[in-house]
């Protein structure tokens, strides 16, 4: 499918410099554009390329101005980056859908199944199941009995879903996922670890996307419950009982412990560590392999761990290169106290 930079334009009201007929049919990075493809200048880093690359069409910011002759034709918008998210959803939202439920599939009889729906071969769906218009489970995919899934949703291959859980709408579930597993709840005895039966479920809301092999498990009494808008990356742990607020979004490998409430528009750096018990207020920034510990009131923004403000850890952190320096001065400092005490 082509689309010409009139057309492009249109879509994301900016101004053109250049052909308006050039066309183009797919994306590329700036520093590897070619011919009939689009890409954006979004950070000053990589201005160089748009004297050198091939691509026909590039985004560019308002107060971009050149220093010397271009050849793609160019779009100006108030924000590039954010232009070219639209134009990958409309793109996206251009191919056509696969629909229909494979003969391989195996869907229980009390299951309901809503229109338009793709079920991919070697999906499992389990007793008094209800799924909803629009929804893609591709191959593999298992949905255990009394899960109820809503409207347009997308779920990748091998996505499990446990018995009872809640998806909302507009959700998009990635490979290997799993909703619903039991919580980590044992109780010491002594003979060993006893198993505390993990009786709740897990409720996602509308518009939450989980990256591939992100674990949320059920509550043990209750529910866990991934708020509206909350975007998961790959290999995230959440844990029994927990409350994740609307429109958080975690990085890769970041871990919350048990019975912890997160408020909404908090951001998790890759591999940040929560711990249990805890209250995270709204709008808090927890920086990558941070650890916390206890409670956060929210609006901060904390690095280190144990945790910290991050003005005051990055000024720790200045010290830590000057510490060998620092103890060798120290030591030098020692000496001449001790030989002053000598010579009194």
């Amino acid at each position: 499918m082509k689309f010409t930079a009139k057309q492009i334009a249109s879509f994301i009201d900016g101004e053109i410099i250049g052909n308006e007929n050039a066309e183009v049919y797919t994306f590329a990075k700036i520093e590897e554009g070619v011919p009939g493809a689009l890409s954006f200048l979004g950070n000053p880093k990589y201005t160089e390329y748009i004297y050198t690359t091939e691509s026909t069409i590039v985004l560019v910011n308002k107060d971009f101005v050149p220093t010397k002759e271009i050849k793609p034709t160019l779009i100006k918008v108030d924000n590039a980056y954010n232009s070219l998210a639209k134009l990958l959803t409309i793109y996206e939202a251009s191919k056509p859908k696969k629909q229909g439920i494979s003969s391989l599939a195996s869907i229980a009889t009390s299951a309901k199944i809503g229109e338009n729906c793709y079920i991919a071969p070697y999906v499992v769906i389990g007793e008094n199941c209800e799924i909803g218009d629009n929804c893609m489970l591709y191959d593999g995919v298992s949905v255990g009995d009394g899960v109820k899934i809503g409207s347009n949703n997308t779920i990748y291959s091998h996505a499990v879903i446990y018995h009872d859980c809640r998806i909302g709408n507009n959700c998009i579930l990635h490979g290997g996922c799993v909703i619903g597993a039991d919580g980590f709840g044992f109780a010491p005895t002594a003979n060993g670890y006893e198993k505390i039966p993990q009786t709740g479920i897990v409720i996602v809301e509308d518009n939450v996307e989980i990256g591939a092999n992100t674990c949320i498990d059920r509550a043990t009494m209750g529910a866990t419950v991934i708020h509206s808008g909350v975007k998961l990356d790959n290999l995230i742990q959440i844990a029994h009982n927990d409350e994740v607020g609307s429109h958080t979004a975690m990085a890769a490998q970041v871990g919350v412990a048990g019975s912890t409430k997160i408020g909404e528009w908090c951001i998790f750096g890759g591999q940040a560590g929560i711990s249990g018990h805890s209250t995270i207020g709204n709008h808090t920034t927890i920086g990558p392999q941070c650890g916390t510990i206890g409670n956060l009131k929210g609006g901060e923004t904390v690095l280190g761990s144990p945790a910290i403000d991050a003005k005051e850890y990055i000024r720790a952190a200045a010290y830590l290169k000057r510490l060998p320096e620092m103890s060798k001065k120290i030591k030098e400092l020692t000496r001449e106290i001790e030989e002053l005490k000598k010579n009194k």
